[in-house]
């Protein structure tokens, strides 16, 4: 009896073992995993961030990017989602849009100055009528188990050198194994006079992804900014293109971009390796829901700000910063490799971001 009872008790356990372990593969748990930690690289203006002793992303501030962004982004198999135009292009993938690089948080019209399409494809002529937003130091490095910090403080600058807004952002990096997530929490303070935002379609944070990860089309599309410059979007093969959009209110594909939602999932296939990149807006930000400047060509961005575009003048928001005061946007992007995310998953996720900040 003790042998067949010894052996009944090993064969649950068994069965239980082999039950969990399908479990955590098959189920996104949400817990922290691995390292994050953080590479110095101040002398040629960049912080790698890493997770698992391999790099997911850098903090860069060349000269020649008007302003501070996340690139390259990384999967935690290694794939590069990111476009690598015009930092490092790669055989096959647009050159549109310079001013499109990595991950970047920026406005196209902050005191009627345009800081969202400035770039060094901007004729010295046209450059009194853009800004800049110039990386001025790191405030914090806090790596460890499964999460990282990063502090980081900027200055939106006219061309004149003058400051219109100061930046804080804390980036909060947190490994969870196959999900990788980025937390921007960037708070913008006025300086002595107020500073208008007015509605413009072009920003607020954004991701220019991989050309794999696009929507595929063949039709060539002229793209205009706030100031009417047109921008030629050319039609090209669709041969390994496989993005789709949906968005938490079901909408789909090219159908999303003016449409609102709590938050948006980009998923595509980059080889045989499936990927998922979402976007959570977050309840205290401005404008909430998010309104999605989000393009087939692979611009993925929400814009709280721009909803007199977004409505076709049936409402306006132009919003603006009173002097001395400070406003905070909250977004979080999600780097998700080896499967989709469905619904539940990705409202777990949001859910979390709302409870943190």
């Amino acid at each position: 009896m003790k042998i067949k009872s010894i052996l009944t008790v090993a064969v649950v356990f068994l069965l239980m073992t082999i039950s969990q372990t399908l479990c955590s593969k098959n189920k996104n748990t949400g817990k922290e995993q691995g390292t994050v930690t953080f590479t110095d690289k101040s002398d040629q203006k960049g912080i790698d961030i890493l997770m698992d002793g391999k790099l997911f992303t850098s903090y860069i501030w060349p000269d020649n990017v008007m302003k501070p962004v996340l690139y390259p982004v990384i999967t935690a198999s290694g794939t590069e989602v990111t476009r690598g135009f015009p930092m490092n292009p790669r055989a096959g993938e647009r050159i549109d849009h310079p001013h499109h690089i990595g991950i970047w948080f920026n406005y196209g019209d902050v005191d009627k100055l345009d800081f969202w399409n400035n770039s060094t494809a901007i004729s010295a002529e046209a450059k009194p009528g853009y800004g800049t937003i110039h990386h001025k130091s790191i405030e914090k490095k806090d790596g460890g188990k499964g999460h990282g910090l990063l502090v980081t403080s900027a200055s939106w600058d006219t061309p004149a050198g003058k400051q219109l807004l100061a930046e804080r952002t804390e980036l909060y990096f947190i490994n969870q194994g196959a999900t990788r997530i980025i937390d921007r929490v960037t708070t913008l303070t006025a300086g002595e006079k107020d500073v208008s935002m007015n509605d413009n379609k072009e920003g607020v944070y954004a991701i220019r992804v991989a050309r794999q990860l696009e929507l595929p089309s063949k039709d060539e599309v002229i793209m205009t900014d706030a100031k009417g410059n047109p921008t030629t979007v050319k039609a090209m093969s669709t041969e390994g293109v496989t993005g789709s959009y949906r968005s938490s209110e079901g909408i789909k594909d090219d159908a999303v971009w003016s449409t609102r939602g709590r938050w948006m999932d980009l998923n595509g296939t980059i080889g045989t390796e499936k990927i998922a990149i979402v976007m959570c807006d977050h309840p205290k930000n401005v404008g909430y829901p998010t309104y999605w400047h989000a393009r087939g060509y692979g611009l993925f961005a929400a814009n709280p700000l721009g909803r007199s575009i977004f409505t076709k003048g049936k409402e306006s928001l132009n919003f603006s910063i009173p002097a001395g005061k400070s406003v905070t946007f909250r977004y979080r992007l999600v780097i998700h490799n080896g499967s989709d995310l469905s619904d539940e998953t990705i409202n777990a996720l949001a859910d979390d971001f709302a409870r943190k900040y």
